[in-house]
């Protein structure tokens, strides 16, 4: 499943030195704002040990881990929901991701200069989030010239629509996000088919210099981006972009040795995923046979012909059973023949709900 988060803050916080890093992509990154001028894609593998894992014990031709897509969308400055900067363009390509990682500056550097001419984490994100909000607002009093006739005719489909429109709108009124508005299933419904940009779930990136990536609790930067997001209920990840490009460059041993050396547990491209995973829900399930061993992306909550449907299509319509194991069990196991034994494995229907690390089988008949 093609799940993006796109990557935004102000220009010259690290957005491209970042994404650059974690994807390869060679996006162009320059000391003056408004270098990316088109969204930049990247498609990034998903690291996870229980895929090297399955790859040691079942021996494959080929291990294919999933992937995970990030867009470098280019700087967004004060006005640009009115078209300063480049405008409205960055709008419609934040409108396109499934969530959005906000990198904040959060370091002193006067060789690089700030936007704004001064660092302040927590002005910086009010100035994307208001941009954000405005966008939305204006989505929204042009959907409520559409509805507001016809729901002052009772009729109820309008009417429903209004409540919804003008709760967000109320919220936009107070520089509020739509994600903070409380919104029953159905009027949720009604809010996604708005497409709002502050409806996106928001994960915060905060960039700090390599002096500082081993002990943050003294960066008075960071302790305030985390206290904003902590209001918001949003999560915060602390990664040094500078030191991430260094790291893209080395191969699997090289990194580990080099992250050893730093006194880093993993790298910013481990957390980031990890924590845009969390945000979206996602989680992953594998297949394993000689052939080849493979992670797949899901939704939380997804049931097993759900499931089959991402590999297949076929797999879902002749879904017949699914036979699963869990990673820890197979892996105590030592085999799927000793986990079948120990009774490890088991056939389970179409209301199965997948979990995180299912070892699955699928039976099918089309």
């Amino acid at each position: 499943m093609a799940l993006t988060t796109g990557i935004v803050g102000l220009p010259n916080v690290g957005k491209s030195t970042l994404f650059n890093a974690i994807t390869q992509a060679g996006a162009e990154s320059a000391n003056y704002p408004f270098c990316t001028i088109d969204p930049n894609v990247g498609i990034v593998e998903v690291p996870d040990y229980r895929l090297d894992k399955l790859t040691e014990l079942v021996e494959p031709k080929k291990t294919v881990p999933t992937a995970f897509e990030f867009t470098d969308i280019a700087g967004i400055v004060e006005g640009a929901s009115k078209g300063e900067g480049l405008g409205n363009k960055f709008l419609s390509h934040i409108r396109q991701v499934d969530a959005i990682s906000h990198v904040v500056r959060c370091f002193n550097d006067e060789n690089i200069t700030h936007v704004s001419g001064s660092v302040d984490p927590i002005r910086d994100i009010q100035v994307i989030n208001l941009e954000l909000i405005l966008a939305d607002l204006e989505t929204v009093e042009k959907r409520i010239g559409k509805v507001e006739k016809q729901a002052k005719q009772k009729d109820k489909q309008s009417m429903a629509e209004f409540e919804v429109l003008d709760k967000l709108r109320n919220a936009f009124e107070e520089e509020k996000p739509a994600r903070s508005v409380e919104l029953n299933t159905e009027q949720e419904k009604i809010a996604k088919g708005l497409h709002l940009l502050t409806m996106k779930p928001v994960l915060y990136v905060a960039n700090v210099s390599e002096e500082e990536i081993l002990d943050v609790s003294d960066n008075p930067y960071v302790q305030k981006v985390k206290a904003f997001a902590a209001e918001e209920g949003s999560e915060v990840i602390v990664v040094c972009a500078k030191i991430e490009s260094e790291i893209a460059e080395l191969d699997g041993e090289e990194k580990e040795e080099f992250l050893n050396e730093l006194g880093i547990a993993e790298s910013g491209l481990d957390q980031l995923i990890k924590a845009a995973y969390q945000l979206l829900g996602l989680e992953t399930y594998f297949t394993a046979g000689k052939q080849e061993v493979r992670a797949w992306t899901i939704k939380k909550g997804t049931k097993a012909p759900q499931a089959a449907g991402v590999i297949h299509t076929d797999f879902e319509r002749g879904f017949i059973r699914a036979e699963i194991v869990s990673f820890d069990d197979l892996i105590e196991a030592g085999s799927m023949t000793v986990a079948k034994e120990n009774g490890k494995v088991r056939l389970e229907g179409k209301d199965y709900i997948v979990q995180d690390g299912d070892v699955i089988h699928f039976r099918f008949n089309v």
